[in-house]
């Protein structure tokens, strides 16, 4: 069956990679953008989406995203973490390598993408394991990796065994063009930690991971970075002393990115005074002084994407005591949304913020999506900036119901959400 031709009308277009801000027109056939503005001679759609009081914008690229599968299907699977993400806006997806088993050789790759496929709502990308099942001591077959697809290679949460080898995988992944996705975590410093390290740590009684535990590993990648010319990204900082290590490391153009997660920006160590599970983060959350400098961060550039962290549980894995309980939260309903409130708090403008979750991940990951251009994958959401919804059990369509911002109302609704042109979402009220 042929792609249908869709003409999307009316819409406010944001386009912060082609630094498009406007009302236009979108057509769309074979799965790729024809027109934008005036449609091309003789266009007849399928399909007419109207758009007009609407935002119409790239897909969502979610840079870090576990989907549980294969491993922990009583978690998520594939089928219901993709179908959420459509549902989201979210078109595309990262997976960690530290799946069961890990994605160390082309057949699991394979075995999630076809998952995925099957599934027919937002895509997977993945990321190969930087060692031989994260083991921090055996190169991956890098090579192997990348043919079968990867888009980068990493250790996820894992220690290297040591820096000598840390400098050998860097040199590996260098002589493929491969980018090293790292996690900013001194284990000895980090030892068994569950919060940020300070006074309130101390108060609850709590053992606390402190700001050195990022920034001593920040310091030791970025002289490896440098020592082996390899493009290197930073998952999730936390601190505001790493941020601006990585701001100047930019400046000397050094080839290093990094993100932030979103709890991270909304919530700090003192959302954790109560013992709530759902405020159990691996980095954890850290100072308001450090929420502060993240925010600073991703306004001036320093922190070029944002995204979900997304770590659905299953309800028994909240339910111990918080050093116990497993860490992260359910992220990628809510995703687009709290984008949306940091505009409405005045962190950012908006082409800015719909630029952190699109273009920005899309330029991490070397792929061809995240922009509206003419012959680009049509890749898009349609959201309704206007409505509002709340989030909780009911409204979550993630497998996994944990996160710290039940109960919020949020802002934005997604309407439509198309990957290569086809619909994968449509909300029944639309």
């Amino acid at each position: 069956m042929p792609d249908p031709r869709i003409r999307i009308s009316g819409g406010r277009l944001i386009d912060p990679a082609n630094r498009v801000d406007d009302l236009l027109d979108v057509c769309i056939a074979d799965g790729r953008i024809v027109s934008v503005g005036a449609p091309p001679d003789g266009f007849r759609a399928d399909i007419e989406l109207d758009a007009s009081g609407r935002y119409v914008i790239p897909g969502l690229i979610d840079l870090n995203a576990r989907l549980r599968e294969p491993g922990e299907e009583f978690k998520a699977t594939i089928d219901s973490e993709c179908r959420a993400a459509a549902a989201g806006g979210i078109t595309t997806l990262c997976c960690p390598p530290d799946t069961d088993p890990v994605i160390d050789t082309p057949a699991v790759i394979e075995l999630i993408r076809h998952r995925a496929r099957q599934t027919g709502a937002a895509r997977v990308v993945a990321l190969g394991a930087l060692t031989r099942g994260l083991d921090g001591e055996r190169l991956s077959e890098m090579a192997a990796l990348q043919r079968a697809g990867c888009v980068g290679v990493s250790n996820a949460l894992k220690p290297l065994a040591s820096t000598y080898i840390e400098r050998r995988a860097f040199e590996y992944a260098a002589t493929f063009g491969l980018t090293v996705f790292l996690h900013a975590a001194d284990t000895d410093l980090s030892a068994n930690g569950c919060m940020h390290e300070g006074h309130l740590s101390t108060r609850l009684g709590l053992p606390g991971i402190p700001e050195a535990a990022e920034t001593v590993a920040v310091a030791r990648d970025l002289a490896l970075i440098q020592q082996t010319g390899v493009r290197a990204h930073f998952c999730r900082l936390t601190t505001q002393r790493a941020v601006r290590m990585v701001a100047r490391a930019r400046f000397d153009d050094v080839p290093v990115s990094a993100d932030v997660a979103m709890p991270n920006l909304y919530l700090s160590e003192l959302d954790t005074i109560d013992f709530g599970a759902d405020y159990h983060f691996i980095p954890p959350l850290r100072t308001q002084e450090d929420r502060d400098g993240l925010l600073e961060g991703l306004h001036s550039g320093a922190l070029s994407a944002l995204c979900s962290d997304h770590q659905p549980h299953e309800a028994d894995a909240k339910l111990a005591p918080f050093p116990a309980t497993e860490p992260g939260a359910s992220g990628l309903d809510s995703l687009l949304s709290l984008t949306l409130k940091l505009v409405e708090e005045n962190h950012l403008l908006l082409p800015d913020a719909i630029a952190r979750v699109t273009s920005g991940p899309a330029a991490i990951l070397n792929i061809p999506y995240g922009e509206l251009g003419v012959g680009r994958a049509a890749d898009i959401c349609i959201l309704d900036p206007a409505a509002t919804w709340r989030l909780d059990e009911n409204s979550m369509l993630s497998q996994g119901k944990n996160t710290p911002f039940r109960g919020w109302e949020m802002p934005g609704r997604v309407c439509y959400t198309l990957r290569d042109g086809r619909v994968i979402f449509s909300r029944d009220d639309s």
